[in-house]
């Protein structure tokens, strides 16, 4: 008997990701952001980060970009290694914004680690503003 399927396929992102560690790890990940939840302290990754916002509108901003907003149902990237990552904040002040990740782990190496303000000074040219409206 054959098998029949109504599967709709939609190619959301397709990107080159740099050098991925032999013997690095999967990790796949839900976070949640409270309503107007500021996010996590700027960071790093080991590896590299695909994410998929599912519910909501956040803020998104690495080193050597402009922040962005990704809404619901957009796909985002990020490359990990010594890319700061600085904003993945809610931008909606009354609902939770949901995304899941799926993050490449460096073996060894913490996921997330924290950047400390002499990092970020020292990096602060490679930071660019908001474009203003």
């Amino acid at each position: 008997m054959p098998l029949v399927s109504n599967l709709v396929e939609k190619d959301l992102l397709e990107v080159v990701p740099p050098f991925v560690a032999q013997g690095s790890s999967a990790m796949v990940r839900l976070l949640e952001l409270p309503p107007g939840d500021p996010g996590i302290a700027p960071h790093r990754h080991s590896g590299p980060v695909f994410g998929y916002m599912l519910e909501g509108e956040m803020l998104f901003e690495l080193e050597g970009e402009a922040p962005y907003p990704v809404k619901a149902g957009e796909a985002f990237w990020e490359p990990g290694g010594a890319v700061i990552h600085y904003t993945i904040s809610n931008l909606l002040a009354d609902r939770t914004s949901r995304l899941v990740v799926v993050m490449l782990c460096a073996p060894g190496v913490e996921m997330i680690t924290f950047v400390d303000d002499e990092e970020l000074a020292a990096k602060a040219s490679k930071r660019i503003p908001a474009p203003t409206r």
